[in-house]
């Protein structure tokens, strides 16, 4: 009995090695613990997002989405971030007289008497004159200036502007002298729709300075009488220069303390020609010619 036992245990014995030493006996049992720890390590990065993922576990966060919205956002843009320079804005020293403009409104009527005015020229020459509006008149910028004005029946006439026509007058208004508004209607007509624009007329006159009364060599008012083209500025030479004088409501052009006052006077017209006048002594209430005159456009 005891050497059967112990013959059967052998078998035994020998059976277990011979099955243990059969080949891929251990290939299933490795990777299944393996393969759920990896996946766990991976779901973890890509959920948690704090930790920084290496490319093979997780090689889906790439640094590419990132990168190109950094560079998008940063790129200027030369119509959104990066607006081209604007030009600053600039008031034309001719106002509102533009040339080549055309103006909308209405014609009426007044008594101009002698035809001077709040441009202060003095009695017109003739009566083909008219009242500028307030917002046209514009300081006195469209004293002197000639109007081509047509009306809605044909009919056109030039005037040079020697007065205002204050407020009820609106933009674009003109106040023809009765004797220029009869050349487009009847003055029973009352009102009258209009266009009107600056022209440059021909004419043989030349133009003249004048100081106003009061002026001295310490305080002088000067303007310009006779001109073709509104004047947009007048500068008087000082001993630092060429100095631009303010323009009043009145239209002379006011040196307050003096300067320059008796010396050279340079005066530019709405078209940007630029005429210098010798010095012009100061005489006032005194009409001196020149000799010169703007050219015609």
């Amino acid at each position: 009995m005891l050497g059967t036992a112990s013959a059967v245990i052998a078998v035994g014995v020998l059976a277990y090695l011979v099955m243990a030493l059969l080949p891929g006996r251990n290939n299933g049992a490795v990777p299944a613990a393996a393969t759920p720890l990896a996946t766990t390590q991976v779901k973890a990065t890509t959920a948690g997002g704090t930790g920084t993922p290496t490319a093979a576990a997780s090689p889906t966060r790439s640094p590419t989405p990132t990168g190109t919205a950094t560079t998008t956002s940063a790129r200027p843009s030369p119509t959104a971030t990066t607006p081209p320079p604007q030009k600053p804005a600039t008031t034309s020293p001719a106002g509102r007289l533009q040339p080549n403009t055309t103006h909308q409104g209405v014609a009426t009527a007044y008594e101009a008497g002698n035809g001077d005015g709040a441009c202060l020229f003095g009695p017109s020459p003739d009566l083909m004159i008219a009242a500028m509006n307030t917002t046209d008149y514009e300081t006195s910028k469209a004293c002197g200036a000639y109007v081509l004005v047509r009306a809605a029946n044909g009919k056109s006439i030039t005037v040079r502007i020697t007065n205002e026509c204050p407020l009820p007058c609106a933009p674009g208004q003109l106040d023809l002298s009765q004797q220029a508004f009869a050349k487009l209607a009847d003055l029973k007509v009352g009102r009258l729709p209009i266009t009107w624009s600056v022209v440059s007329p021909s004419t043989s006159d030349t133009i003249s300075i004048r100081y106003k009364t009061g002026s001295s060599r310490y305080w002088c008012a000067v303007q310009a009488i006779g001109h073709r083209n509104p004047i947009a500025e007048l500068e008087i030479r000082t001993a630092a220069g060429w100095r631009q004088l303010p323009r009043t409501s009145y239209n002379y052009f006011v040196s307050a303390d003096g300067s320059g006052c008796g010396g050279a006077i340079r005066l530019t017209d709405i078209y940007g020609e630029r005429l210098t006048i010798d010095a012009v002594a100061v005489r006032p209430n005194v009409v001196q010619p020149t000799g010169v005159q703007f050219a015609r456009h």
